[in-house]
């Protein structure tokens, strides 16, 4: 991922939509971000909605409006409304469930391929660093098969724990010079 962050201004609020199998930790790392704490969730049916104002590193002061969606098989169908015309896609990953990470990366294909999130940069938060049998960054670029996605693709794999928040505000930073905002960003708005 580049730098520079020359067409996002201060009070622009960006759309980002975060994503994963359940049980990665999408709804431990949206309220990390949010309340820099820890907050006890449960399994989320449906989606959760926040919006973050990045606090640190190059991103900060940048606010986003981020779509934590639930990742559930029977929910996934829904990934494509909530992505869509999206300004970046975090995706996590459980960093120790190694059986999963097939299943993970086809959903993340599916969605990164879709014409409508074309040019979206895309960081995955590989989640759980901090527990025994953890992949490294690495590893779950490769298991994810990022290179298939094409020399346009921009990602970003950012190792992490979400509940000590530790490679999240890392992983933001790397996300938010990438993001440009879309021309459909009146249409969007004007369609929630």
């Amino acid at each position: 991922m580049g730098n520079g962050l020359s067409t996002v201004g201060p009070f622009q609020s960006l759309h980002v939509v975060m994503l994963g199998l359940d049980s990665a930790g999408k709804t431990t790392v949206l309220y990390r971000l949010k309340f820099n704490e820890f907050v006890n969730t449960v399994p989320t049916i449906g989606f959760n909605t926040e919006r973050v104002r990045l606090n640190n590193g190059a991103a900060r002061g940048i606010s986003c409006h981020v779509w934590d969606v639930g990742g559930q098989e029977k929910l996934r169908p829904l990934w494509k409304s909530y992505s869509r015309c999206t300004d970046g896609i975090v995706y996590v990953v459980d960093s120790v469930d190694a059986e999963r990470l097939d299943e993970a990366k086809a959903e993340l294909h599916k969605v990164a391929r879709l014409a409508e999130n074309q040019g979206a940069p895309l960081l995955i938060i590989a989640n759980k660093q901090d527990l025994p049998g953890s992949l490294p960054a690495a590893d779950i670029e490769k298991r994810l098969a990022l290179r298939e996605l094409g020399p346009s693709a921009t990602y970003h794999v950012q190792p992490a724990c979400a509940i000590i928040g530790e490679g999240l505000h890392e992983g933001m930073d790397r996300l938010s010079p990438e993001i440009r905002p879309r021309e459909g960003a009146v249409a969007r708005v004007l369609s929630h």
